[in-house]
């Protein structure tokens, strides 16, 4: 069996599906790492240190031939980092907190070359705002369950609850993995898609993306 180039090192299946997108070949190989965050850590700095973590971990068991691709996403109110909410409770204070209001989600990528050790990392930034949604929309919501596993207790692609509007930024970032800025790190590494991510990120995701020619310009925009 051929060894596939790409590792993705999360169990993440909004990351699953949006690396397919990529036409790559690829394999998924969870990395356990510490999450926590360091005193003074800003939240950029975070997942780019988490992602390396990530990419860094699968490194331990890849064979020769891969490129290993680590991410972590954090949504940021201010300073504050929101992580899973631990309870329906917690989901829907986060979701009162957010509401009506524009947060941040960030997320690192970093790409790892086996062969060489050769590191590649990129960040995107996206100012994401949140409709204000009602106490009762929250309610539903959280009834589903859906908020539970997600940071912030939300997900942009919940089509009944849409918590977001007037999105500016990138779209598949907020989801947990930025394709544009992918495909650009891994052009630093001389691995090109096989398919026009672009096009496919846009119709997948029902978007008209407005910075993905920026950053595939080479920009550093969100």
């Amino acid at each position: 069996m051929t060894t596939p180039f790409l590792v993705l090192a999360s169990n993440s299946p909004r990351r699953r599906e949006l690396m397919a997108l990529g036409g790559w070949t690829f394999a998924i190989r969870p990395a356990d790492v510490d999450e926590s965050r360091l005193a003074g850590e800003a939240p950029a700095a975070y997942v780019l240190r988490l992602a390396e973590e990530k990419a860094r971990a699968c490194a331990e068991s890849a064979q020769a031939n891969q490129i290993l691709v680590g991410a972590d996403t954090a949504v940021v109110d201010g300073d504050e980092i929101l992580g899973k909410p631990e309870d329906k409770a917690e989901a829907a204070k986060m979701l009162r907190q957010l509401r009506g209001r524009i947060h941040q989600v960030y997320t690192g990528l970093a790409i790892l070359r086996v062969a060489d050790g050769k590191l590649v990392t990129d960040l995107c930034a996206t100012n994401v705002p949140m409709r204000n949604y009602s106490n009762e929309e929250i309610g539903t919501y959280v009834a589903t369950g859906d908020p539970l596993d997600k940071a912030g207790a939300y997900a942009i692609q919940h089509a009944a609850f849409h918590p977001v509007e007037h999105l500016a930024g990138c779209y598949a970032s907020v989801m947990g993995l930025p394709l544009c800025h992918l495909t650009r790190s891994l052009g630093k590494l001389d691995l090109t898609p096989g398919t026009d991510i672009s096009a496919e990120c846009q119709a997948a995701l029902s978007y008209d993306c407005p910075v993905t020619a920026a950053i595939l310009r080479g920009e550093q925009v969100g």
